[in-house]
């Protein structure tokens, strides 16, 4: 059999995601739920593997991006409610959203009354989220239309209002400034809107806060809260002062490929933006940008074996990387070396790869490509 460790691989530690979950779940609000946000794969992780840890961890409900991640966590048997945070408008998707107890986010009248014909057109009622545009500016419903549209949902006999809900654009930036002004904002918004319906508030889930939202702001729980890169094991926040002690999930591995002695003066890989200012030892490591390391880490990454930073040094390619191991000599063609994730007390994380790059974590999480093999540990 071909050992999928041969290479480079991801490995997936699922335990770490149910860690992750009880610890968020201890800092929320009294009676507020958790919603897993797996969609992208889980983040890269799988979205399966970290479906069922977070529902172990303690979630309630699990979000989704797009109709094939709903369905696919269905076909792996998970029950749990699921709501896909993307936007549908045919009928099409929309009755195989019904047909496999997906739950979708409405932005529009029209939506809504689509989804009451398909489902009166079965005999089922069909749960669904309306989502309301505070400031993010993507999708949902103007606030002035909230309260006509949630009115109109609640007559309709075949559908079941099952949240309301709003997205926070500046959550996961500085605690003071912009951010905090702009996210104080859509949380006086999003409280504008509920006071609109009193009524009808007892009878849906009530939701705003994405992962920089929950850690930074207990008032911001209402009835559930959103959790993506915290699950993951990340903080989103850069002076969080919570310390929840989250335990990173994914690790990044290779295989030295090849070793080669060479001169001072020597350049190395496209375009020589690398040359050797000593007699130097270099290994190749079987993995690269089509891997999804991204060409604009060059020269400015490490990896680790048994907790020693080795430098990444010239261009990253397609397939490979080199590692400048002058000062480790016993290194071998083998040895597994770590490029994202824990080895040993060191650790080396997608924050460190983002800031270099001028990507954000969440990019470098879900860039790794499906020639990595995932394997859970």
């Amino acid at each position: 059999m071909h050992d999928p460790r041969q290479r480079a691989w991801l490995e997936v530690n699922p335990s770490a995601v149910e860690a992750n979950t009880k610890a968020i779940k201890q800092v929320l609000s009294k009676g507020c739920e958790l919603m897993a946000v797996v969609k992208a794969d889980g983040y890269g992780h799988g979205a399966e593997t970290v479906a069922r840890a977070a529902l172990r961890g303690g979630a309630s409900d699990l979000g989704v991006a797009t109709l094939d991640e709903g369905i696919q966590l269905r076909q792996a048997s998970i029950d749990a409610p699921i709501l896909l945070l993307g936007n549908l408008s045919s009928p099409e998707e929309l009755s195989a959203c019904l047909d496999w107890r997906l739950m979708p986010t409405l932005s529009t009248l029209k939506q809504a009354m689509l989804c009451q014909d398909l489902a009166e057109g079965t005999g089922s009622k069909f749960k669904v989220h309306l989502k309301v545009d505070t400031g993010m500016t993507r999708l949902g419903c103007d606030m002035k239309e909230v309260f006509s549209i949630v009115n109109t949902i609640q007559r309709f006999s075949n559908l079941n209002l099952k949240g309301v809900y709003s997205h926070l654009s500046m959550a996961d930036g500085e605690r003071y400034g912009k951010s905090e002004r702009i996210t104080s904002e859509q949380k006086r918004r999003f409280e504008s809107v509920l006071e609109m319906l009193p009524p009808m508030k007892k009878e849906f889930c009530v939701h705003i806060a994405n992962s920089a939202g929950t850690l930074r702001d207990p008032s911001l729980h209402y009835d559930m809260v959103r959790v993506g890169l915290a699950l993951y094991g990340h903080s989103p926040i850069k002076d969080l002062e919570l310390d929840l002690s989250l335990k990173p999930a994914l690790g990044v591995k290779a295989r030295v490929a090849f070793i080669r002695d060479v001169p001072s003066g020597v350049g190395v890989s496209y375009g020589h933006t690398f040359v050797t200012q000593r007699s130097s030892r270099l290994a190749v490591v079987g993995i690269g940008y089509a891997d999804g390391v991204s060409r604009a880490l060059s020269g400015q990454i490490s990896a680790l074996v048994n907790g020693k930073f080795l430098p990444q040094v010239g261009s990253i390619t397609m397939d490979q990387l080199m590692l400048d191991i002058t000062d480790y000599p016993d290194l071998k063609v083998g040895t597994i070396v770590t490029m994202l994730g824990q080895d040993g007390d060191q650790l080396i994380s997608p924050k460190q790869w983002s800031d270099v790059s001028g990507s954000i974590p969440w990019e470098v999480l879900c860039g790794f490509k499906n020639r990595l093999p995932r394997i859970v540990i």
